[in-house]
C-alpha cells in the first residue's frame, strides 16, 4: 500500500518530519518497507510533446519520436508500444538525473541519435509500469518541470499491510492511526450528494444474499474526458495508472476509503439492471484484461438485468460493458461480498486485483453507501454528472458490530504493562472502537465492553482488544520479560497423554508403526467391501489414480503387507494412527475428519524353541486391543460378534466403548487379502480413537501383592459358535469374585465330534487369596461357580 503524505493532510494535520512519521507506523504495525521521495533525485526532466512518430530505419521495434519541450525540437529513439502523435510525455533530455543516480547522455541506438528518453514510470520512481511511456495531461504547459507536474516532491510511505488489517488498506485508515498516536484530530467529512426522485430507472436482484450481503447501485450521467492534474498525480504515487475521470474516481475512492466499486456503462448493458447471482455450470466471462474466464457455480456475479455476466464479483470487470470515450451514463456498483467467496475466486482463477485484495481481508459492510455517495461527489465536479435519484441498497440483514468484553488486568498481564481500565479505554476511543457496559455487579470494576467498528473485521476477541492497545503504545515500548518457568510450565494435554500411550503400547508388544499415505485408489475402498458415495476426492491430487482421501487406514497396511510379503518378508505386525475422512455432514463445508488406529498382523507367529511356532489367529488383535484398554484403564470395553465388510464372516467383532460402536476387530477375509496382493492369514483391528480417549474409566487401586500359592487349572467348554469368548471370561471374572487373579483363553478347538455349530473354548484360570493359603474345598467351591454360571449363562457343557 503506497501512502503518499499529502493526501494524509487532507484528513490529519501532520507535523511531523517524514521520517518520524515512518517510526510511528512501524510502531503502529504497520511496516514501512521503503520511503520514497520520487523527485529528489530527478532533476531536468520536463514536460513534451510528441510531434511525430516515425519508424526506425534499422529496428523493427523501435520508433523515431520528434519532440517540442518549450525551449527548441529534437528527436529521441523509443521502444515503447503506445507512443503516438500530439502524446504529452515526461522527457528527460542530455544532463538530465533519474532516480537512482541514472545521468541521460546523447548516444547513438542503431545508428541515430537519440537527445535523452521518454519516461515511464518505473523510470520517475513512481511504480512498476514499464510497459509504455507515462503520458501526461494534454493541457500541461511544455517545459514544466516534471517534479512541479507529478507531484514529485511528495513523500510517499510504502507499507506492508498485514492480512488481517483491511483497515489500513486505505488512505483514511492510516491517517486513522495516525492521528490517534500523534493525539491529533481526524476529519473525514461526510460526501455532499444532491438526489432528486423516488425511484432509480434501474433494477437490482440479489439473487445470492449470503454471498452479497449488501449491494447498491445507481445510474448516473457522465462526461468522459480526462481526470484533474491533482488526481492523476495522486494515483501515480500511490501506485495506479490514472486512465479516465469515471475509472480514476472509483481507484480514487477505493484508495482513500478501501471500498472497491465498479462503473458499467449503462447502453452496453442488455437490460437496464443488475443481478447478483452464481455462475452456471461452464459459464465463461470475458474479462478486461482480454482474458476469457472459465466459472463454477461458486463463483459469483454480477449480470446485467437480462442475466448476462458482466462481472466476476469483487474481483474484475467484463469487458462487454466496459466504460468508454463515448460512455454517456454508468451504472456504478459498490457492495460489500463475503470474503472467503472473494478469496477463493480469485486464487482458484489466479486473478488478483486491488479491489480483490481489500475484499479478501473485509471492507465495511457500513460504510458502502458513503463511499457510493463519495464516487458520486467526485463524479459530479469532475464528471458532470447529473443528479440522480438515490442508490438502491439491497442491505436486508444489516451486520452488527462486535460487542467484545475487555478485562483491563487481562491486558496489562499480556503486555506485561501495568495500566488501569482507564489508560486501556482511551487507548481504544481515538480507533474508533467505542466503550459501553462498564462492570457489572460481582465483576472488576474496571471491566468493560468494547464495540468495535464494522471497518474493523479483525476485531471479534479480547486478545484483539490487547493487540490494539499494545499498537496504541508501541510494539517497541513493551518491556522484555522473563516467563515464570514454575507457572507455565510446558505439558501435554490428557488427550495427548493418552494418544502417545497408545503408541507407546503398540511399540511395546513389539509391533512397527507405519505411516501410509492419506490418498488412495477408487479400487483400495472398493476392495475393502466399502462404496464410494461418502469418500472426500481430491481436486488436485498428487497422482490423478488415487484421487480419494482415505475414509479407512486398513487399505494402506493391507499394501504395506502385500509389499513387505513380496520382499520375502510374509511375518509383519504393522500398526498406524492416524487421520480419515468422510464426506462433510449437512451445513458444514470440510470434511468429516476423524483419528484411526488400525492394526494389522499376519503371518507366522516365530516361537520355537519355547512352544511350537502357529498361524496368526485372532487372540493376536484381541491381545493388542486388551493392551491398550489396560493401559488406558478403560471402565466399559467389550466385543460383539459383527460381521464387518473387509473382515471373515463368523470371526470379526464389534469393540464396544460405553455401548457404542467404535470399530472392528477380527480375522481379515481372505480374498480382501487376494486383491491387496498380500498373503494370509491376517488379523487387525481398526477402531476410531475419539470415542476410545474420552471412554469412562475405571477406578485404580493398589492392590498388594500375596504371598500365598495360587491355584491355577484349565476349564474347557463346549460353546456355540454365536457365543463370544469375551462374554465366556466376562461371566468367569464376575462368578469368581475376589479369588479370581486372572482369567484368559488359551486355546479354541473345532470337531465333527463336538457337534455341528460347537467349538471348544479352554482358559486358563488362577485363583489366590491375598491373605492365606486356600483350601481344597474354597478352590473347589470357586470351581464349580464358574462353571455353573458359564452353564446357564452360555449354554456351556464342561469337557471332561
Amino acid at each position: 500500500m503506497r501512502v503518499p503524505l499529502s493526501w494524509l493532510h487532507d484528513f490529519v494535520p501532520l507535523e511531523a518530519e517524514p521520517r518520524a512519521i515512518a517510526e510511528a507506523l512501524d510502531r503502529l504495525g504497520l511496516e514501512v518497507e521503503a520511503l520514497d521521495a520520487p523527485g529528489a533525485e530527478i532533476t531536468g526532466v520536463k514536460v513534451a510533446r510528441i510531434l511525430e512518430v516515425r519508424p526506425h530505419p534499422n529496428a523493427d521495434k523501435l520508433q523515431l519520436c520528434d519532440i517540442e519541450f518549450g525551449d527548441g525540437t529534437t528527436t529521441v529513439v523509443c521502444g515503447a508500444p503506445n507512443v503516438v502523435n500530439g502524446m504529452v510525455v515526461a522527457y528527460a533530455p542530455s544532463g538530465a538525473m533519474l532516480p537512482g543516480g541514472f545521468k541521460l547522455e546523447q548516444r547513438k541506438i542503431r545508428g541515430e541519435v537519440s537527445d535523452g528518453m521518454l519516461c515511464s514510470s518505473r523510470e520517475l520512481g513512481l511504480g512498476d509500469e514499464h510497459d509504455g511511456i507515462l503520458p501526461l495531461n494534454a493541457r500541461t504547459e511544455l517545459g514544466t518541470d516534471v517534479r512541479d507536474v507529478l507531484g514529485l516532491h511528495d513523500v510517499v510511505f510504502d507499507l506492508s499491510v498485514t492480512p488481517n488489517r483491511s483497515d489500513a488498506m486505505s488512505i483514511i485508515g492510516v491517517a486513522r492511526d495516525l492521528a490517534a498516536h500523534f493525539g491529533l484530530p481526524l476529519d473525514v467529512p461526510d460526501p455532499s450528494v444532491d438526489v432528486s426522485g423516488d425511484a432509480d430507472m434501474i433494477s437490482v436482484v440479489v439473487d445470492a444474499p449470503d454471498r452479497a450481503p449488501r449491494f447498491t447501485a445507481r445510474s448516473i450521467g457522465v462526461a468522459m474526458g480526462p481526470s484533474p492534474e491533482w488526481m492523476q498525480r495522486r494515483l501515480t504515487l500511490a501506485g495506479m495508472r490514472p486512465i479516465s475521470n469515471v475509472v480514476d474516481v472509483t481507484n480514487y475512492v477505493m484508495l482513500e476509503r478501501g471500498q472497491p466499486s465498479h462503473a458499467f456503462d449503462l447502453d452496453r448493458l442488455r437490460g437496464p439492471g443488475l443481478v447478483v447471482r452464481l455462475a452456471n455450470e461452464g459459464e465463461t466471462l470475458t474479462t478486461l484484461d482480454d482474458v476469457q474466464r472459465k466459472l463454477l457455480p461458486s463463483d459469483l456475479l454480477i449480470c446485467d438485468a437480462d442475466r448476462r455476466p458482466q462481472a466476476i464479483a469483487g474481483i474484475m470487470g467484463g469487458a462487454e460493458a466496459e466504460v468508454h470515450h463515448g460512455t454517456t451514463g454508468i451504472v456504478l456498483e459498490v457492495a460489500y461480498f463475503r470474503p472467503m467467496g472473494i478469496s477463493m475466486t480469485s486464487k482458484r482463477l489466479g486473478l488478483r486485483s486491488e479491489a480483490s485484495a481489500r475484499f479478501e481481508r473485509g471492507v465495511d459492510p457500513n460504510g458502502v453507501l458513503r463511499a457510493s455517495d463519495r464516487v458520486v461527489q467526485l463524479l459530479t465536479e469532475i464528471a458532470g454528472a447529473s443528479v440522480g435519484p438515490p442508490a438502491i441498497d439491497e442491505y436486508p440483514k444489516p451486520i452488527e458490530r462486535e460487542r467484545i468484553r475487555v478485562r483491563p488486568a487481562r491486558v496489562a498481564a499480556v503486555l506485561g504493562l501495568p495500566l488501569d481500565g482507564t489508560q486501556v479505554r482511551e487507548a481504544l476511543r481515538p480507533l474508533g472502537i467505542e466503550i459501553a457496559d462498564i462492570a457489572t455487579v460481582g465483576e472488576d470494576p474496571d471491566n468493560f465492553t468494547a464495540v468495535a467498528p464494522t471497518f474493523r473485521p479483525d476485531l471479534t476477541r479480547e486478545i484483539d482488544i490487547v493487540e490494539e492497545v499494545g499498537r496504541r503504545i508501541g510494539l517497541d515500548s513493551i518491556p522484555r520479560t522473563l516467563p515464570h518457568t514454575t507457572e507455565q510450565g510446558g505439558g501435554l494435554t490428557p488427550r495427548q497423554r493418552a494418544r502417545r500411550l497408545v503408541t507407546d503400547v503398540m511399540v511395546g508388544l513389539g509391533h512397527s508403526e507405519a505411516m501410509t499415505l492419506p490418498l488412495i485408489a477408487e479400487a483400495d475402498v472398493t476392495r475393502l467391501g466399502r462404496t464410494l458415495d461418502a469418500t472426500v476426492r481430491a481436486t488436485n491430487a498428487l497422482s490423478a489414480d488415487e484421487p480419494i482421501l482415505r475414509p479407512a487406514i486398513l487399505p494402506g497396511l493391507l499394501k504395506s503387507v502385500a509389499h513387505n510379503a513380496s520382499h520375502g518378508l510374509a511375518d509383519v505386525a504393522l500398526f498406524e494412527l492416524g487421520h480419515v475422512f468422510a464426506a462433510p455432514p449437512k451445513d458444514q463445508l470440510l470434511p468429516d475428519e476423524r483419528d484411526h488406529l488400525a492394526f494389522v498382523i499376519s503371518g507366522t507367529v516365530r516361537r520355537s524353541p519355547i512352544e511350537p511356532d502357529r498361524p496368526v489367529d485372532v487372540y493376536d488383535a484381541t491381545d493388542a486391543l486388551n493392551a491398550i484398554v489396560d493401559a488406558l484403564a478403560l471402565g466399559s470395553v467389550q466385543t460383539r460378534a459383527e460381521d464387518t465388510a473387509g473382515f471373515r464372516a463368523g470371526r470379526a467383532a464389534a469393540i464396544v466403548v460405553d455401548d457404542a460402536s467404535i470399530g472392528t476387530v477380527g480375522e481379515l477375509d481372505p480374498s480382501i487379502l487376494d486383491a491387496f496382493g498380500a498373503t494370509g492369514p491376517a488379523v487387525g483391528f481398526e477402531l476410531d480413537l475419539g470415542p476410545l480417549l474420552a471412554g469412562s474409566r475405571r477406578d485404580q487401586a493398589f492392590t498388594g501383592l500375596s504371598h500365598y500359592p495360587a491355584a491355577a487349572m484349565d476349564l474347557a467348554f463346549v460353546l456355540d459358535d454365536s457365543v463370544p469368548a469375551a462374554a465366556v471370561l466376562a461371566t468367569i471374572r464376575a462368578a469368581g469374585g475376589e479369588l479370581l487373579e486372572d482369567a484368559r483363553v488359551f486355546d479354541e478347538f473345532r470337531s465333527d465330534a463336538l457337534g455341528a455349530g460347537k467349538r471348544s473354548l479352554a482358559i486358563a484360570v488362577r485363583f489366590r487369596s491375598p491373605d492365606r493359603t486356600l483350601k481344597d474345598e474354597e478352590i473347589t467351591k470357586v470351581r464349580n461357580a464358574c462353571i455353573t454360571a458359564v452353564a446357564k449363562r452360555h449354554g456351556g457343557e464342561l469337557r471332561s
